[in-house]
């Protein structure tokens, strides 16, 4: 039996790659002796002439999952779209608990980028799409800054070669309840988080600070 079941796979690569575009904070995982190493950066999708294009990233070079990051390698990014918690009591039929999300995996090989201008170069290309149309900052390739930055990361693309979308919106429901979860999921996404993130910083500061 596949997973997730049919109502819940997504079959259009362009909501797929809508959700990479819209939430390109990824989690990259990858394998080293049967054990997984996960990673979170942002990841940008640019269409090159493939099948499917390719992703864009660049990580920390001390960071242990370099060691994974080699030439051909298969890596998998998780793209993590709107996901909340759906009462029953937002439905107009009798249903029980559960959680709807969004969320795109994309499979392929990676490929490094050796050269330091082509790494600051998927930096420029990376800051002009996170700025988005209109931008506030502009990432100038010359900027004499780059130059003892780039020697501190590792420039990669990864050539998509399989996807797989886990689309859950209460497809199995009315198209009455499908909606009202659907506005529940929207609704979700602007709660106010001012006082959650106050208390984080709070106690991260407060555990940093000697005692």
């Amino acid at each position: 039996m596949k997973y997730p079941p049919k109502h819940h796979q997504e079959k259009d690569f362009k909501n797929i790659i809508k959700v990479v575009k819209n939430y390109p904070f990824s989690t990259l995982v990858t394998v080293k002796n049967n054990a997984p190493l996960i990673t979170h950066i942002p990841i940008i999708y640019e269409e090159d002439g493939s099948k499917y294009g390719k992703l864009v990233a660049h990580i920390d070079k001390y960071n242990p999952q370099v060691e994974t990051l080699t030439n051909g390698t298969t890596v998998t990014a998780v793209f993590h779209g709107p996901d909340c918690y759906i009462s029953p009591s937002t439905y107009s039929t009798r249903q029980l608990p559960t959680w709807n999300y969004i969320f795109s995996h994309l499979k392929g090989t990676v490929k490094l980028l050796t050269n330091k201008e082509s790494v600051k170069e998927t930096m420029v290309r990376m800051t002009s799409f996170l700025e988005g149309e209109n931008p506030k900052y502009v990432l100038d390739q010359n900027d004499s800054r780059m130059d003892s930055l780039v020697d501190y990361i590792i420039g990669f693309e990864i050539e998509i070669t399989d996807w797989e979308g886990k689309f859950k919106f209460s497809q199995d429901k009315l198209k009455k309840d499908q909606e009202l979860a659907k506005q529940e999921l929207i609704r979700s996404q602007k709660k106010d988080i001012t006082a959650f993130i106050e208390q984080i910083f709070e106690n991260h500061e407060n555990a940093h600070t000697p005692s």
